[in-house]
């Protein structure tokens, strides 16, 4: 490690009260900790405990305070519909406020959970930071999502209001959202007391009185109203993740923890200061937005880009040039798939050439693992630093990453770089020993994890403990698996479960994809271990190829066989690579690679919720039969 960086990370480790009550000093408070961190309870920690603050103060009435009211706060384009917008600080402040008063006069008071299922539209960040501005926990469940799932997250949040508009869009087709909610309302035993729904102009839809109420409605009657004191350890929302066991595991932040870390976060780990425009490409419906679109790009003071559109189909591959180009971004936060979908369309980087990027300076990944071949066309193409980063939901920010505000490291294609200051990060094995620089095991980070991480569960303090933190004493189990190298770069291969046992070897996806990944036809691919009585598993490869792309398909796939012959050698036993038009994935972007295994060793499985397109794995199953790989165990 270099010098700057290595000293800061070791400060964090050696003394995180001192250096998380410094970061600490740049956040507001209605009363300033005076308890850093309280260990009496493990593994229940809690952060700045005695401190009381407010969320929505942090993100708007402070910088109006320090004399930036006028300034950009939130840019909404929707290419999808041809609407821009753009609000001050002052104005977000004024709807925000308003639409809290509109919560109040529906009942919600502190406390009170609040579900917020909506498009990528103003009103879904001005709801979040009106449920904040009154202490009410809302809960984002991705606009479209199926009626049993939302139906799920109705009960176990105990929601009382309900916030919805009239429909989403996606490329070529309209997404009716009242039909899904109120299919959800009546399968749901909790009852909401509250609907209340923005009408899309030109989709305006029937509502029920007085049970449903349209948001310019609910805004006419409303008073603008103050921030409610919280204390640090309240929660601010609660975000779902699917669960093994089919009951959605509740993911909540507590809020000083969370202001303070993603406040951090923005210049530490992205170099960004308050003058940047900033953009993240992902949904309010996943962590990412809820981190990366609203909380810290707010918190910090800078602008932040709502989007409402894809990488590619609104209306080309080359819209996230455009938007780059007309808002000045300095950086931008993605999925690797987006730029995966931008090269499968335009491998020469063609619409590229039509756009200033000139205040262009870094791109950030994170999702799914970023191949070395995508982020060499991405550096090639941009010529700005491409950063694969490392984090996940329950984290809501990075556990490992290059720190471009601290200090710029070099890229180890295929690494998610190096430990964020404030996570202890080791790999232990099968046996529970730890293990030496670049042995293959599990990734987990010691205990306390810094704040703005997960306290528990919502409602389940034993799921807690039991999921993550009793498989290695003292660590939190992150379940995906990897290695460290001699440098200290961490390397994420895989999901625990997509670690394959070959006839005793224990090989990752994450590698085989990545020689897949280097040849020329291949936009991106995925690797599984199927069943086979004599081996164990075998990995077979599925992969897409890029557009305009003629060549034999028999012949691309010997060549990728011989490529993971040659760079990872026959112990792979990888024999067979099939083309197919394209992957099943979260409408994240995750490649559901669990469901296609259960495809291929014939397993009953259930359609993700969480799936862009169901009628893939349809697709994704006559190929595996016409390949006769179905059932090969």
């Amino acid at each position: 490690m270099s010098d700057k960086f290595h000293k800061i990370y070791q400060q964090s480790i050696d003394n995180p009260e001192n250096f998380w009550a410094e970061a600490a000093n740049d956040v507001f408070w209605f009363k300033k900790p005076t308890k850093i961190l309280n260990k009496s309870n493990p593994p229940f920690y809690k952060w700045f405990e005695d401190g009381v603050t407010n969320t929505c103060y942090n993100a708007l009435d402070i910088h109006i305070d320090n004399g930036h009211g006028d300034k950009t706060a939130l840019i909404y384009d929707s290419p999808i519909t041809g609407n821009k917008s753009q609000f001050t600080f002052k104005e977000l402040r004024q709807k925000v406020s308003k639409f809290a008063g509109a919560l109040k006069n529906q009942g919600v008071q502190k406390g009170d959970r609040v579900i917020i299922y909506m498009p990528m539209i103003p009103e879904a960040v001005v709801a979040m930071l009106a449920c904040a501005r009154i202490g009410a926990i809302h809960s984002v469940v991705f606009g479209g999502f199926a009626s049993n799932e939302l139906a799920s997250r109705i009960d176990d949040s105990k929601a009382k209001v309900l916030i919805t508009a009239s429909c989403g869009f996606e490329p070529g087709r309209t997404v009716e959202y009242k039909p899904l909610v109120d299919a959800a309302i009546l399968q749901a035993k909790h009852k909401i007391d509250k609907l209340i729904l923005f009408q899309r102009p030109g989709h305006e839809v029937k509502l029920n009185a007085p049970k449903e109420i349209s948001f310019d409605e609910a805004m006419a009657n409303a008073a603008e109203t103050d921030c409610v004191e919280m204390n640090s350890n309240e929660y601010a929302y609660i975000l779902y993740t699917s669960g093994t066991t089919g009951t959605p595991k509740g993911i909540v932040r507590d809020i000083g923890g969370h202001i303070v870390a993603l406040k951090w976060t923005m210049k530490n780990i992205y170099n960004i200061d308050i003058d940047d425009v900033w953009w993240s490409a992902s949904d309010i419906g996943w962590i990412v937005g809820h981190s990366y679109i609203v909380y810290a790009p707010l918190f910090k003071g800078c602008t932040t880009v709502l989007f409402e559109g894809k990488p590619v189909g609104t209306p080309d591959a080359g819209v996230f040039w455009k938007i780059i180009s007309e808002y000045k971004v300095k950086s931008l936060f993605t999925a690797p798939t987006a730029f995966r979908a931008i090269k499968k369309e335009d491998p020469e980087g063609k619409f590229f050439s039509k756009y200033d990027l000139s205040n262009f300076k870094s791109l950030f990944l994170a999702g799914e693992r970023a191949d070395p071949d995508t982020i060499k066309w991405a550096e090639n193409l941009l010529k700005v630093p491409v950063i694969d980063h490392w984090w996940q939901t329950e984290t809501s920010w990075a556990i490992s990453s290059n720190c471009t505000g601290i200090e710029m490291m070099k890229t180890k294609y295929g690494s998610a770089c190096k430990a964020v200051p404030g996570y202890d990060v080791k790999i232990i094995k099968p046996d529970q020993s730890l293990a030496k620089p670049n042995e293959m095991g599990d990734v987990v980070v010691k205990l306390p994890l810094p704040p703005g991480t997960f306290p528990t569960l919502w409602n389940a303090d034993q799921r807690y403990k039991e999921n993550y933190m009793t498989n290695y004493e003292g660590y939190y189990q992150t379940y995906d698996a990897g290695h460290i190298d001699e440098d200290g770069y961490i390397w994420i291969m895989s999901r625990t479960d997509d670690i394959i046992n070959v006839a005793g070897h224990r090989l990752s996806t994450g590698a085989i994809e990545e020689v897949l990944s280097e040849h020329q036809s291949v936009a991106e691919c995925a690797v599984l271990g199927i069943a086979d009585k004599l081996k164990g598993q075998l990995p077979i490869g599925l992969i897409v190829l890029k557009s305009g792309v003629d060549k034999d398909h028999a012949t691309i796939s010997k060549e990728c066989v011989q490529m993971v012959r040659d760079k990872i050698g026959p112990v792979a036993a990888f024999k067979v690579a099939i083309v197919i038009k394209r992957l099943p994935k979260t409408r994240s972007g995750k490649i559901l690679r669990g469901t296609i295994r259960k495809i291929a060793d014939n397993e009953k499985f259930n359609i993700p919720p969480t799936i862009d397109d169901p009628a893939i794995l349809n697709e994704i199953k006559q190929d595996l039969i016409k390949h006769q790989i179905l059932n090969n165990g």
